[in-house]
């Protein structure tokens, strides 16, 4: 495949996750705003789409075993690894990050009064999202298994309760941006998680997995948005239209 500047972006790391690398590498947002073309994000960011997509046919011409093909899964594989993976990710990270932020707060937050504030954005961001999970969990996801089942079986699907599948996702979608959002301003908060020269290796260690998490959130976000999601919609449609 040649990559060019009218690609678009969430398309092309749901083809090949490696593209995630050269996005991140130039600051460019592959997951919440992944329905841009690389042309689009580049002028919105005064870069060089050349070297972008240099860049991306790059690694394009290379081969990896490792690569994992999410986008041949099953919806409901993929519903599945997403709750077992990314959701119990998200739970247990943030049950070992909370307390070391509140130890920095205490030790070092006199010096670095930024660490008030990436605690603020951190805790809001773990209670919205394990709300937003919980939605998934007992809402979406389910539904998705349905029409995965329907589709199997040949058999009709209910109309749901929130009326089109589209309704909960469009739900999802935009609370991914608030959280991508937070941990945006996370990261130019914790200078891009760079530790301190006075950092003592708490934080260092709290550092890393902010910077961790935020990673496992893009791929979480990047699955939904860009994969999941419109295989729902278009999954619905057909089976409305069967």
């Amino acid at each position: 495949m040649n990559i060019q500047k009218n690609n678009n972006i969430g398309e092309l790391v749901a083809l090949d996750y490696r593209a995630a690398s050269v996005f991140k590498k130039y600051g460019i947002d592959f997951c919440c705003q992944g329905s841009r073309t690389i042309e689009d994000a580049c002028v919105a960011k005064e870069l060089d789409s050349d070297s972008v997509v240099t860049d991306l046919n790059s690694i394009n011409q290379e081969t990896s075993g490792a690569t994992i093909d999410y986008n041949s899964w099953p919806i409901d594989l993929l519903a599945d690894y997403i709750e077992k993976k990314h959701h119990r990710y998200v739970e247990d990270t943030t049950k070992e990050i909370k307390p070391y932020l509140e130890k920095l707060c205490r030790v070092h937050g006199m010096r670095h009064p930024e660490l008030f504030e990436i605690n603020e954005h951190f805790i809001a961001s773990a209670y919205e999202l394990a709300m937003h999970m919980k939605k998934e969990e007992l809402v979406l996801f389910p539904f998705v298994r349905q029409m995965a089942k329907a589709k199997h079986d040949k058999t009709e699907i209910s109309v749901p309760h929130f009326g089109t599948v589209e309704n909960p996702i469009q739900m999802m979608m935009n609370e991914h941006t608030t959280e991508g959002d937070r941990f945006r301003k996370i990261e130019v908060l914790s200078n891009n998680y760079e530790a301190p020269h006075d950092a003592c290796n708490t934080y260092r260690v709290t550092l890393a997995l902010l910077k961790e998490f935020e990673a496992d959130l893009h791929l979480h976000i990047h699955l939904e948005n860009n994969i999941l999601f419109p295989k729902a919609i278009e999954l619905e449609k057909q089976l409305v239209n069967a």
